[in-house]
C-alpha cells in the first residue's frame, strides 16, 4: 500500500458497499438452501438411491467448511474484493452445471463447486472493515454476518414455489443469474482493499486442513447412513484427530500458515468460535424441524398437512426477524459491548426452542417460533464478527473471519447429524413408512436450547466491554480505523502489548 492510499471511502462510492456486499451474501445463502424443497425427490430426480443422492447436500457442506478459511487467506493476500468475485464466479459455474445435468456425478460434483462461493461472506465483512468508517461498522458488519440467515429463509419459500411448479433446473439457473448480477455489482460498486498480508500461501496447511475437515465432516453428515459404530466412521473421526494434531504442529512452525493458531488460541477468538459452533447447531434445529412438522399429513395427529410453499413462507420470517433486528444488535454492542450482544441473543435463542416445544399445534405458532428463532439468531451472528475482528491485527480479518464462519458450518453440520439421528429413531407409523412423531421434533428443539445454554456458558468467560474495545483503540461496534500506511504496524505493536500483558 503506497503512502497516498486511503482505506476508508466515507463518500458516494462506500455508500453501495454494505448493500452489494449483502447481496452477495443473500445470493450465496440462496444458492445453499436452494436444494431443500426437492431433498425429498432427489432420489427419484438423479434415478438414484437415497443414500447416493445424499451427496447433493454433503458435497456442498465439505466444499464450504474448507473454502471459507481458504478464501479467507487468499483475500488477505492478494485482494478481498478479488477472492469474493472468484467466490461468486464459483458460484456461477457450479450453478450452471447443476442446472444442466440429471445426472448423480455432474450434480455432486456442481454443488461441490457451488459450495466454495461461502467464503464471500466472511471476506465481505473484511472488506467492510477495512473501508468503512467507525460509526457505520458495527450495522454493517451485523447485517453482513445475519445475510446467511436471511438469504436462506427468504429463499426457501420461493425455491418451493420454483420446485412446485415450475423444473427443479430453474432452481439453479435462477442462482446463477443472482450470483452473476452479484459478480456485476461487486465489480462496478466495491472498490479493492489496499490492504495486504506479506507472505505466501500455505499449500501443505491448506491440504492440511483440508484433508483434517473431510475426515471430520464426513463421518458427522454421513454417520446416519454407515453406521455410527462402523469401522469407516470411527476411522474417519480417528484419523481427524491424527491429521489435525499434526496440521497444528505444521502450523506453528511455520512463517506463513494459513491459520495462525497463536491468534486463534487468543481467549476472545477462541471463545467467540467455540460459541459460533453453539449458534450454528441450535439454528440449523429449525430447518430441520418445522418444515416435516409443517408438511406432515394431518391424518397423523400432530402434522400440520401444508404445502412445499406454505412451510416456506411459514419459515422465512425467521429471515426477516434476522434482518430487522441487526441494527439492534449493532447498537447493543455499542452501548454495552458485543458480549453483552452475543449473550443476549443466545438467551433469546434458548427461550425460543423451549416456548417452541409447546408451540407446535398450529401454523401461527410456528411462524411466532420462527420470528423468535430469528431474533436470538440475529442477535448472536451479528455480535460475532465485532468480536473476532476485535481481537485480531487488520492483516489476518479474512482468515479469522473465514475460520469463525467454518465453525459455524461445523455446527450446523453436527445439528443434522444429531437432529437427523432423533428424528430417525423417534418415528410413528404413517401408512407404510415412518414419520417423525412429536416427541422427536420436542427432543430436537430441546437439544437446540441445550446447544444455546451452553454457548451462554461459554460466552460468559468472553473478555468485558472493556477489554473487547482497547485493542489496537476499536470502537465498541468494531475495529479502529485504519486509514494510515502506518495502521497495520501500529495494530502489530498493539498485539505484542496485549500478549505481553497476558
Amino acid at each position: 500500500m503506497g503512502a497516498g492510499d486511503e482505506v476508508r471511502t466515507d463518500g458516494a462510492g462506500g455508500r453501495w458497499i454494505v448493500p452489494v456486499l449483502a447481496f452477495g451474501g443473500i445470493s450465496v445463502a440462496v444458492m445453499q438452501t436452494l436444494i431443500v424443497p426437492v431433498v425429498a425427490q432427489l432420489p427419484a430426480l438423479l434415478h438414484t438411491s437415497t443414500s447416493n443422492a445424499s451427496w447433493v447436500i454433503t458435497s456442498t457442506l465439505l466444499s464450504g467448511a474448507v473454502a471459507t478459511p481458504i478464501m479467507g487467506r487468499l483475500g488477505d493476500l492478494y485482494g478481498k474484493r478479488r477472492i469474493v468475485l472468484l467466490s461468486l464466479g464459483l458460484m456461477v459455474l457450479g450453478s450452471l452445471v447443476c442446472g444442466f445435468t440429471s445426472a448423480l456425478v455432474p450434480m455432486v460434483v456442481g454443488r461441490a463447486v457451488q459450495g466454495f462461493a461461502m467464503g464471500a461472506i466472511p471476506l465481505g465483512i473484511s472488506i467492510m472493515r477495512d473501508a468503512l468508517p467507525p460509526e457505520r461498522l458495527g450495522s454493517a458488519m451485523a447485517f453482513m454476518s445475519s445475510s446467511l440467515g436471511v438469504g436462506g429463509a427468504l429463499g426457501m419459500p420461493l425455491a418451493a414455489y420454483v420446485a412446485q411448479y415450475t423444473d427443479w433446473h430453474v432452481l439453479f439457473f435462477g442462482a446463477a443469474g443472482i450470483g452473476a448480477l452479484a459478480m456485476l455489482l461487486v465489480a462496478l460498486l466495491v472498490p479493492e482493499s489496499p490492504l495486504r498480508t506479506p507472505g505466501r500461501f500455505d499449500v501443505l496447511g491448506t491440504l492440511g486442513l483440508t484433508a483434517g475437515l473431510v475426515t471430520l465432516l464426513l463421518p458427522i453428515s454421513k454417520g446416519g447412513d454407515w453406521g455410527w459404530g462402523s469401522g469407516t466412521v470411527l476411522g474417519l473421526f480417528g484419523s481427524s484427530v491424527l491429521i489435525f494434531f499434526a496440521w497444528g504442529l505444521l502450523e506453528l512452525r511455520i512463517a506463513d500458515p494459513l491459520v495462525d493458531l497463536r491468534t486463534t488460541a487468543r481467549r476472545q477468538v477462541l471463545l467467540t468460535n467455540l460459541a459460533s459452533i453453539m449458534v450454528g447447531l441450535a439454528f440449523y434445529a429449525l430447518t430441520l424441524v418445522l418444515p416435516q412438522l409443517l408438511q406432515l399429513p394431518a391424518a397423523t395427529g400432530y402434522g400440520l398437512g401444508q404445502s412445499m410453499v406454505v412451510s416456506g413462507l411459514c419459515v422465512a420470517p425467521m429471515g426477516i426477524a434476522m434482518m430487522l433486528v441487526s441494527s439492534l444488535s449493532a447498537r447493543l454492542s455499542r452501548a454495552r459491548g458485543p458480549k453483552v450482544s452475543l449473550m443476549t441473543g443466545l438467551v433469546i435463542l434458548a427461550a425460543s426452542y423451549l416456548l417452541g416445544t409447546q408451540l407446535m399445534a398450529a401454523v401461527w405458532q410456528t411462524v411466532v417460533v420462527s420470528v423468535l428463532i430469528g431474533v436470538g439468531i440475529g442477535i448472536a451472528y451479528s455480535a460475532m464478527p465485532a468480536l473476532i475482528l476485535g481481537a485480531v491485527d487488520p492483516s489476518e480479518s479474512g482468515a479469522a473471519n473465514g475460520l469463525n464462519t467454518l465453525m459455524r458450518s461445523i455446527g450446523t453440520s453436527t445439528s443434522s447429524a444429531v437432529v437427523g439421528v432423533v428424528l430417525a429413531r423417534m418415528t410413528s407409523p404413517l401408512g407404510s413408512t415412518r414419520v417423525p412423531d412429536m416427541d422427536g421434533f420436542r427432543t430436537a428443539f430441546l437439544i437446540a436450547a441445550g446447544a444455546a445454554l451452553l454457548g451462554l456458558l461459554i460466552a460468559a468467560f468472553l473478555p468485558g466491554h472493556t477489554a473487547g474495545a482497547s485493542r489496537k483503540g476499536a470502537p465498541l461496534a468494531g475495529p479502529a480505523p485504519l486509514g494510515t500506511p502506518s495502521a497495520r504496524g501500529l495494530g502489530e505493536q498493539a498485539a505484542k502489548a496485549s500478549r505481553a500483558n497476558r
